[in-house]
């Protein structure tokens, strides 16, 4: 990753860290604005819609996104560093029964 730091190494032990969903709530009230929770959401949505085969235009109808930014989602899905894949993979076998 090229900017990896130690500042940001801490950042995310300390996301790691968190052990429900409660605890994420109140960690990411203090430490992010509303906008910037909803717009991280919005990006995993789409990294989620994408890669079950949505069409961009289901996608911004669907996530309230524009095109351009499912495009940058699209890009770090499958040229990126694997993240999304990552965790699209635990959340799919979190569903399956």
């Amino acid at each position: 990753m090229k900017f990896r730091s130690e500042s940001i190494d801490r950042l995310f032990e300390s996301i790691l860290s968190l052990e429900t969903v409660e605890e994420c709530y109140a960690y990411f009230s203090d430490l992010c604005t509303v906008k910037e929770v909803q717009d991280m959401a919005q990006r995993l949505d789409t990294a989620v819609l994408l890669h079950r085969g949505a069409s961009y235009q289901e996608i911004a109808q669907q996530v309230g996104i524009s095109t351009a930014t499912i495009g940058r989602v699209s890009r770090a899905l499958n040229y990126g560093s694997g993240g999304y894949r990552a965790v699209i993979g635990r959340l799919e076998q979190e569903e399956t029964p």
